[in-house]
């Protein structure tokens, strides 16, 4: 964790996205980008899969967060308030390390500030919401690192970014991008085939492909 925590030290907004966040306007928000360890599995990240009858983000996973409310302290109280609406986290059993740069979602004019934390005392968590959450799971970094389950997907506006394909989740968009970048920084990230892009499936479609090549041909026809 060392190497990540002294390389947020000097993160800029650039580190994490090509998008220029507005010196003012948009939504307050945040996210909680929430590392733990299991016995004999190493370092994973908790991620959630949004439901498919949502009127935005349909089906995407994504972190646990949303927008602020007027009661919270701070980034870092809004992320877990939300975790625990959402999940049914223990805000308790985690130990904030550092708030990332803040972030513009242009589709929706969030702007979210990811705030990174350690789960010193993981436990069971669900869905609170089913008409909100699908699905709760927690991703191993070793498979999110591997080059097999690396890709880039091609949003239908043209928009190409990073994705993660793992454990039957297709992670992409924002959060892909957050994880890309913080696995880099940590000194995680292994080289992978940047040139596997494929186009985004039709929101909900299920399951989502495992990864690599097979995978990748399953979803969208030839490589590009």
């Amino acid at each position: 964790m060392q190497p990540l925590l002294s390389r947020l030290g000097s993160a800029r907004a650039e580190d994490f996205t090509r998008i220029v966040t507005p010196a003012s306007g948009g939504r307050e928000s945040a996210v909680l980008v929430l590392l733990g360890e299991e016995p004999g599995e190493g370092p994973d990240v908790l991620v959630l899969q949004r439901a498919a009858t949502l009127r935005n983000h349909a089906g995407q996973p994504a972190f646990p967060g949303g927008a602020a409310d007027p009661g919270d302290a701070d980034s870092a109280a809004t992320a877990l308030r939300e975790a625990n609406e959402e999940v049914d986290l223990d805000p308790a059993s985690v130990t904030v390390l550092a708030e990332l740069p803040r972030l513009w979602i242009p589709v929706s004019d969030f702007v979210v500030t990811p705030v990174l934390g350690w789960w010193h005392r993981p436990h069971p968590v669900h869905p609170r919401e089913p008409a909100e959450v699908a699905h709760v799971a927690r991703l191993p970094v070793a498979e999110l690192v591997a080059p097999e389950n690396r890709l880039r997907v091609r949003h239908p506006s043209g928009w190409t970014g990073p994705a993660f394909s793992v454990r039957g989740m297709l992670v992409w968009g924002f959060t892909a991008g957050v994880l890309a970048a913080l696995l880099e920084m940590g000194g995680w990230a292994r080289p992978w085939p940047d040139d596997r892009v494929v186009d985004l499936p039709p929101a909900g479609a299920a399951p989502a492909p495992s990864a690599g090549t097979d995978a990748a041909d399953e979803m969208a026809g030839p490589l590009t």
